[in-house]
């Protein structure tokens, strides 16, 4: 018999109330840690991620993920973000 290499729900307990609000705390700090570093990256390290955000988009003849939408849309406002903390320029 062949195994399955998707886990099914049975192999794993649900999470309970506390580690689901542990885990989107660690997810907030991660993002927040995101921003922080992409605040002083360079321009080029910018448009990487958004390059690789619309990498991850759906192309035309793919059929489109929900939840890869969100993820690319996610990063792109996580570098809009960032621009908002980049040091102000001396004119």
């Amino acid at each position: 018999m062949s195994e399955s290499l998707h886990p099914t729900p049975v192999d794993s307990p649900a999470l309970t109330n506390a580690e689901l609000v542990q885990l989107r705390v660690r997810v907030i700090a991660l993002e927040n840690m995101v921003i922080a570093l992409l605040a002083n990256a360079p321009p080029e390290q910018q448009a990487l991620v958004r390059e690789m955000a619309s990498y991850i988009s759906p192309r035309p003849g793919y059929t489109p993920h929900t939840v890869t939408i969100h993820a690319a849309d996610q990063m792109r406002s996580l570098v809009d973000r960032a621009d908002r903390f980049q040091p102000m320029q001396a004119s």
